[in-house]
């Protein structure tokens, strides 16, 4: 079955939940349901600098670094693991959101091929990072050039949604939902273009 079999989320209704704090997670029930946590997960911009080692393999030149060229095929990447929220609902709803052109994805391929990427929604100062993957240090330039990118672009705000140890290590913080409420409004207030 493929996600063109299953119905979605129509672009409008998750570009509304955006905007409220909220997303949504496919749950091993097999539901959908609508995330807003509390408290929620963000990344300090001004501060975050990649670690010694991933700052090395960045300037190595090893990985290709590219945007938006194989969104789906990040997405399907971020599915492969024991757990996941990613169901074949979920990645034709952010191919179709893609379609749009509010979300995005970093890729990282050694050769031709994707060891790592990471992939988010982008909403005027705002990017709400959702999964990311790689091998070989590869998820973390990723991430690290997202971050790069973003700041670069005028986000003022970059969500992470939930903490765990990994993003934790990566420089997330938790704030309680207000403040997360306060950062958006202004953020979405801003015109950044991804």
């Amino acid at each position: 079955m493929t996600a063109s079999d299953l119905e979605t989320i129509p672009v409008d209704v998750l570009l509304k939940a955006y905007t409220r704090g909220v997303f949504p997670m496919a749950h091993d029930d097999g539901e959908l349901y609508w995330h807003e946590p509390d408290p929620r997960a963000v990344f300090n911009l001004a501060s975050i600098q990649p670690d010694p080692t991933t700052a090395r393999v960045m300037r190595s030149g090893r990985y290709a670094i590219t945007r938006d060229l194989k969104f789906e095929a990040v997405m399907r990447a971020c599915a492969v693991r024991d757990e996941t929220w990613i169901d074949e609902r979920i990645i034709g709803s952010y191919v179709a959101l893609h379609a749009t052109g509010h979300a995005h994805s970093v890729e990282v391929r050694e050769g031709e091929k994707l060891i790592g990427g990471i992939y988010g929604v982008a909403l005027g100062g705002a990017f709400f990072g959702e999964s990311m993957f790689g091998v070989n240090n590869a998820g973390k330039v990723a991430f690290y050039s997202l971050v790069k990118h973003i700041q670069q672009q005028g986000f003022v705000l970059f969500d992470s949604q939930y903490i765990n140890p990994f993003t934790k290590r990566l420089g997330a913080i938790e704030i309680p939902k207000a403040d997360f409420m306060q950062r958006l409004d202004h953020a979405l207030s801003l015109t950044a273009h991804f």
